[in-house]
C-alpha cells in the first residue's frame, strides 16, 4: 500500500456499466467518448496515448480491426513501446459505431480513398468535435536514470474525460481507466508481471501501485489457500 499517493478511483463492474449508459445518454459525442473510455478501461491507455494514436495505428488497410496495436515509444509517457489487445466486445463494437460515426460526417476521410474506411491514415483515430486532433503540450519530467526530460499531455482531452467520470456520479478522474483495468486484470487472474507488461511499466513496485485489492476479495483469496 502507498498511503500518501493519492491515486484515482477504480471503478466496479456495475460502475462502469453506469458510466457507459450516462455517457451514451447525455453525451453530444457519445460514440467518440465511448471509446476514449473503453481505451482506458479495457486496453489500459493513458490519455496522452489515446490522443495520438492513429488510425493506422488500429487498422489494417483493408479496414480490419488489428487485435495487437503496437503503441510507439514516442508516444507513451515512458518511452517504451508496448503492445495493447482491443479484443474486448465492448471495444470492438464502440470502436466499429466510432468509424461509421465519423464516415458518414466526413471528419478526417481523404478524397477518393478506399482503404483504412476512408480515413487519413496518419491521423489521429480520435478527433475533437471539430474533426482536428486534439492539442497538446510539453510537459518535463526525470527519467528513471534522474535525467530531465518531457512527455507531451493532452490536457483538455484529460479534464473532459474527468468530466464524463464526473457526469455519471463517481469520484473517478481520466486515470481510472488504467487503474480499473489494472485490478481487474489481477482479479480476473493475470499476474502483477504481466500487469506491468500491459502497462508499460518499469518496475513491478510502479505497478503494485495502480492495484486496488478489497478486503472481500483478499478474505476469499485466505479461505483457500488451502
Amino acid at each position: 500500500m502507498h498511503p500518501h499517493i493519492k491515486r484515482a478511483e477504480v471503478l466496479s463492474p456495475s460502475q462502469i456499466r453506469h458510466l457507459l449508459r450516462v455517457t451514451d445518454a447525455t453525451s453530444r459525442h457519445p460514440a467518440r467518448d465511448a471509446v476514449v473510455l473503453l481505451l482506458g478501461l479495457a486496453c489500459g491507455m493513458r490519455i496522452t496515448e489515446i490522443a495520438q494514436v492513429t488510425v493506422a495505428d488500429f487498422y489494417f488497410a483493408s479496414g480490419e480491426l488489428r487485435r495487437e496495436v503496437s503503441l510507439r515509444a514516442a508516444i507513451t509517457k515512458g518511452c517504451r513501446q508496448r503492445c495493447i489487445y482491443p479484443s474486448s466486445p465492448k471495444i470492438i463494437a464502440a470502436l466499429g459505431r466510432y468509424v461509421s460515426h465519423r464516415r458518414e460526417r466526413e471528419m478526417g476521410t481523404a478524397m477518393g480513398r478506399t482503404d483504412y474506411h476512408g480515413f487519413n491514415s496518419h491521423l489521429p483515430l480520435v478527433l475533437s468535435r471539430k474533426g482536428y486532433p486534439f492539442s497538446l503540450s510539453l510537459k518535463p519530467r526525470t527519467d528513471a536514470q534522474g535525467a530531465a526530460t518531457g512527455y507531451w499531455a493532452a490536457d483538455s482531452l484529460q479534464a473532459y474525460v474527468t468530466g464524463l467520470y464526473r457526469a455519471a456520479g463517481t469520484k473517478g478522474t481520466s486515470h481510472s481507466g488504467r487503474r480499473t483495468f489494472a485490478t481487474r486484470l489481477l482479479s480476473n487472474g493475470a499476474t502483477i508481471e504481466q500487469v506491468q507488461l500491459l502497462l508499460g511499466h518499469e518496475s513491478i513496485d510502479q505497478t503494485s501501485r495502480y492495484i486496488d485489492v478489497s478486503l472481500a476479495e483478499m478474505a476469499r483469496a485466505i479461505a483457500t489457500v488451502i
